[in-house]
């Protein structure tokens, strides 16, 4: 269940950097953790979807701790810089991390040298949520719907571009697993977040995105871009009238 979780949507995940001798972050109600504040490490930039799961868990956790807890953005290499620096972390309860199906999943698939063990250098703390990706396009993009997107890219090999939040993303991957089940080609463009990403789709600096469910959902909602299909196997209740992409691709997940 976990692994059909991480591969269909993006599970962001509050992790902890671990030590070799066990650290109680969680202890008994009357303990006095946290004694100062604690930061929360985003290995993406301000303004994605990462980002913005971490800034609400970060004000719930003020008010529930009455201590501050401050996110800070580390973006670059997919993820790999700000997943570096919460493994290097002293492993005392005082930072934090969120990991995502990129980080903790995906990068070690993909990348030859990781500086750390996605496995043994941390120690998850709490599932945070689950989501879909949305094909969002650029109004200026003539497609309607997912089979005239996939006749414009094949008279037009190559041509469109599609955004992610780097190499090995979810987006990304969700990208090359659309051109591999449709026989079509675009190229890609990463960014350091999403944040960016899906305004230059709304700008048509990039043609169109596989981007995470909430920003592009607000997007969509504006007449920014226009959402085409949701990756996960059944319709996202955030946008219930955006077809699955299952619908039109049967097993697309």
């Amino acid at each position: 269940m976990l692994r059909r979780t991480l591969l269909q949507g993006l599970p962001l995940v509050a992790l902890a950097s671990l030590a070799t001798a066990p650290v109680a972050v969680a202890q008994d109600p009357a303990a006095s953790w946290p004694e100062k504040p604690v930061t929360i490490l985003v290995p993406y930039a301000a303004g994605g979807t990462s980002d913005m799961f971490a800034r609400l868990l970060a004000e719930g956790l003020d008010e529930a701790f009455g201590q501050r807890f401050l996110v800070e953005n580390k973006p670059g290499a997919s993820g790999n810089i700000g997943t570096a620096e919460l493994a290097r972390a002293e492993p005392d309860g005082y930072t934090l991390g969120i990991g995502t199906v990129a980080t903790h999943a995906i990068n070690p698939s993909v990348f030859e040298d990781l500086p750390f063990d996605a496995a043994a250098d941390f120690a998850p703390v709490s599932l945070v949520a689950t989501l879909p990706n949305v094909l969002v396009v650029n109004p200026e993009v003539e497609a309607e719907s997912v089979p005239e997107l996939i006749e414009l890219l094949k008279s037009k090999p190559g041509e469109l571009t599609f955004a992610s939040s780097g190499v090995g993303t979810s987006q990304h991957v969700s990208g090359e697993l659309f051109m591999e089940r449709t026989g079509t080609s675009m190229t890609h463009v990463p960014y350091k977040g999403s944040g960016q990403l899906i305004m230059d789709v709304v700008a048509g600096h990039v043609d169109l995105s596989f981007d995470n469910i909430p920003l592009a959902a607000q997007q969509a909602a504006e007449g920014g871009v226009r959402a085409l299909a949701v990756t996960s196997p059944e319709r996202s209740p955030l946008l219930p009238e955006v077809p699955a992409m299952a619908e039109f691709i049967p097993g697309f997940d």
